[in-house]
């Protein structure tokens, strides 16, 4: 008995660790629906609510950025192969964006190469590479 005893308590560690990790994978995966669903259909301005706060405060978004976000409309948001992890708390993931200029009509693709890190504290995956740059050629 006094030989079970730890046995059961490394399994019972092993057990709350793999589901550790499996929340922290359903947690990617939510966030990372949620994003390219905010990209489609709320359009590019939606995806500052996903970049980590520090890398905002760091690099806040100008008011150019901001009406430049504004006047372009989705058409397209391919996530590919999906993210490729980097370490334990950090993935990147790399997506092809199709908008159309409202004013012009023009459709441009841009390509985005997101970089996602977890925060344990909150429990949550953060943007570190920032919102789209629509800037590219």
């Amino acid at each position: 008995m006094r030989r079970l005893l730890p046995m059961l308590a490394a399994s019972a560690v092993l057990l709350l660790a793999g589901c550790a990790q499996d929340m922290r994978n359903n947690a990617l995966i939510a966030t990372l629906n949620a994003y390219g669903s905010a990209v489609r259909w709320n359009g590019l301005e939606s995806t500052l609510q996903f970049v980590d706060p520090a890398v905002l405060k760091a690099h806040p978004p100008t008011d150019f950025d901001l009406a430049r976000y504004r006047q372009v409309r989705v058409t397209d948001y391919d996530d590919g192969s999906g993210p490729a992890p980097l370490g334990d708390d950090e993935v990147q993931q790399t997506v092809r964006i199709s908008f159309v200029n409202v004013h012009t009509q023009v459709e441009r693709s841009i390509v985005a190469r997101q970089t996602w890190r977890y925060d344990e504290k909150t429990r949550h995956w953060w943007l570190e590479s920032g919102p789209p740059d629509l800037d590219q050629d």
